[in-house]
C-alpha cells in the first residue's frame, strides 16, 4: 500500500478543498405578500403557492 512520503502541506489542502463551499438558497419574493421565500416552496407569511393559497393560516 502506497504512503505519502512528505506531509501535505497546508496550501495544497487548501487549495484542494476551494470548491468545497456553502451555497446560498434559491430566494425569490412571493408574488402575493412580496416576502423573501426558497423557490418552488409554499410561503410560510401567507400560505400560498403559484398563486393559491395552499395553508390556511
Amino acid at each position: 500500500m502506497a504512503v505519502p512520503f512528505r506531509r501535505t502541506s497546508k496550501t495544497a489542502k487548501r487549495k484542494r478543498r476551494t470548491h468545497f463551499k456553502l451555497e446560498i438558497p434559491g430566494m425569490v419574493a412571493c408574488p402575493s405578500c412580496g416576502e423573501m421565500k426558497l423557490a418552488h416552496r409554499v410561503c410560510k407569511e401567507c400560505g400560498t403557492y403559484k398563486g393559491k393559497e395552499v395553508v390556511n393560516k
